[in-house]
């Protein structure tokens, strides 16, 4: 990285909003990069699905292998022996227009967001740990503190997730951001909201709503 100054992460509510529609497949990221690859440099498997056939189109087939526990057509694109993409070249991205879905929904803001550390990504966490929110409402620290609640419930309750699978850092920090409504609780009267501690079933039935109780993608 360039150095060590924070980074403007946005207002919160704007950045969950904005990442909530992503998720939703209704536009993608937009993510303050600059000149940072580390998501793309980082040995990461870039999931793509059946229906991306314009991504398909521009990779080469010989990069790409199945998902695992995954249906037929669902594959994975890995990256090379410096754990780079081998799509990212030194002007950046060589198919950018023609992405995965899964680089398209990217934000690593998600992981500050749910106080996720990156799992063993030196290059992410550098990134990760610049990034600061702002607050302009209280609803803004609340939407936060209930991001934080259910990725703590997620980490502390590995049960929750489907089958039991471990889920990644990102995975469990996207879920987090998913489920985060489940953890706060909106006065109609007054229009405050606050964090509670719903019960476990609660969590597990946001989580199956979230996945249809498969995998976390």
């Amino acid at each position: 990285m360039d150095d060590d100054r924070d980074l403007p992460a946005g207002d919160f509510s704007s950045w969950l909003s904005g990442m909530l529609a992503a998720l939703r497949g209704e536009r993608s990221s937009d993510v303050p990069c600059g000149t940072c690859t580390a998501c793309c440099a980082s040995s990461q498997f870039v999931h793509i699905g059946p229906d991306e056939s314009d991504t398909l189109a521009h990779l080469p087939g010989e990069l790409l292998f199945p998902a695992p526990r995954m249906p037929a057509g669902h594959v994975l694109l890995g990256y090379d022996e410096r754990g780079r993409c081998p799509m990212l070249g030194d002007a950046g991205c060589s198919i950018y227009e023609h992405r995965p879905r899964a680089c398209r929904t990217y934000d690593c803001r998600v992981l500050p967001a749910a106080g996720v550390d990156p799992d063993d990504k030196p290059l992410v966490a550098d990134r990760v740990r610049r990034w600061r929110f702002a607050y302009p409402a209280p609803a803004d620290r609340d939407r936060h503190a209930a991001v934080l609640a259910a990725a703590s419930a997620l980490a502390d309750r590995p049960d929750l997730l489907p089958g039991g699978v471990a889920a990644s850092a990102t995975q469990r920090a996207v879920l987090a951001v998913e489920i985060h409504d489940t953890f706060l609780h909106r006065d109609e009267a007054t229009g405050r909201t606050a964090v509670v501690a719903p019960e476990v079933d609660e969590v597990r039935v946001a989580v199956r709503r979230r996945t249809g109780g498969g995998e976390i993608t």
